[in-house]
């Protein structure tokens, strides 16, 4: 009972890191366009985020994100001593990223360390080969379908507005990009709060097997509480901002105009729900940085920094693998204790 409670808190703690970790998706470009200051920025998307668990919950009327994340070890091989040991090395790939201003997948991270713990404790067997390599797939799908709907829009929205009196086109674009970064916000909301809910899914069905008091014979019985606490705590965690990483996405990939914000956004936030219908769990950060790539690229190869570029794709490459690896350490080192 007590590790369960452990996990749930180290969850939900790991809920609000993501939060700020990624806060950047949602308002570096209304950020870097000065459409909002910072402190209202990180409250705009942080009110969007929690705003998808009622789109979630009461619209689409399932998680099945959170589904499909709980799924990513075989049932039988799922402990709490694994849920704690993905969770803790999550937390520490997260917090470091941040700190070096790296914007890297924090649901991957979740889930390679969940999985590289299980394959310390019970052997590859342990891994639901099929869900990890679909959501792998997704580390260079999600970017490029990015890529490519915010090349369209910029392109599709250039033309309509060539003839429109640039101060009125520009002012019109400032007040759209509080709409489409409020749509990326929901989007990632709904992404991203639910890899969490699968993690603490895990760990209840886990607690039933051992007949723990909390636990659950299946997720469809996840209490509504958790869901709630997911998109609260990532929706806090988006309050407090994680400016390092803003500065990366809001002007080091390329320079972002209002428009380009917008078609960037807008494009991300498309993608976002796409992968949710499908109930696929990818990258918020991925996603962004694509459609940012293809804005900046419409105007001209040279405008995006290639080499920022390349750097946050092998960061995007390495995190599944290492933290499977720092899981698997956590679990050799604490796994026979707990």
């Amino acid at each position: 009972m007590t590790l369960l409670i452990v996990i749930i808190i180290l969850a939900l703690l790991f809920d609000y890191i993501n939060g700020f970790h990624d806060a950047a998706n949602s308002i570096a470009t209304i950020v870097s366009t000065k459409v909002l200051t910072p402190f209202r920025a990180v409250l705009w998307a942080a009110s969007f985020n929690f705003v998808a668990f009622f789109i979630a919950k009461y619209l689409i009327g399932e998680f099945g994100i959170a589904n499909t994340v709980s799924k990513t070890v075989f049932e039988a091989y799922i402990t709490l001593p694994v849920i704690f040991s993905g969770i803790v090395a999550a937390i520490i790939w997260n917090l470091a990223t941040w700190w070096l201003g790296i914007p890297s997948s924090s649901s991957h991270t979740l889930i390679g360390g969940f999985a590289g713990a299980a394959i310390m404790s019970s052997g590859f067997q342990a891994i639901h080969v099929g869900i990890i390599i679909k959501i792998a797939a997704f580390i260079f799908i999600a970017p490029l379908i990015g890529f490519i709907i915010s090349t369209l829009l910029t392109i599709l929205i250039m033309y309509i507005c060539k003839k429109g009196n640039p101060h009125k086109v520009n002012r019109w674009f400032r007040r759209l990009q509080l709409v489409s970064s409020g749509l990326f916000a929901i989007g990632f909301g709904l992404n991203d709060s639910q890899k969490v809910m699968g993690i603490i899914g895990a760990a209840m069905i886990a607690a039933y097997a051992q007949g723990i008091e909390l636990g659950i014979a299946e997720f469809s019985q996840l209490p509504d509480w958790v869901a709630f606490a997911c998109f609260t705590a990532i929706a806090l965690g988006t309050m407090t901002g994680g400016w390092k990483i803003v500065k990366t996405m809001g002007s080091k990939i390329t320079k972002v105009t209002s428009l380009e914000g917008v078609a960037a956004e807008t494009a991300g936030a498309i993608t976002l729900y796409v992968t949710e219908f499908l109930h696929i769990p990818v990258s918020s950060t991925h996603t962004i940085a694509g459609a940012i790539i293809g804005v900046g690229s419409v105007k001209r190869l040279s405008a995006v920094r290639w080499g920022i570029t390349r750097n946050l794709l092998i960061a995007w490459i390495l995190t599944i693998p290492v933290s499977a690896v720092m899981g698997a350490l956590i679990f050799f080192l604490v796994g026979g204790l707990l």
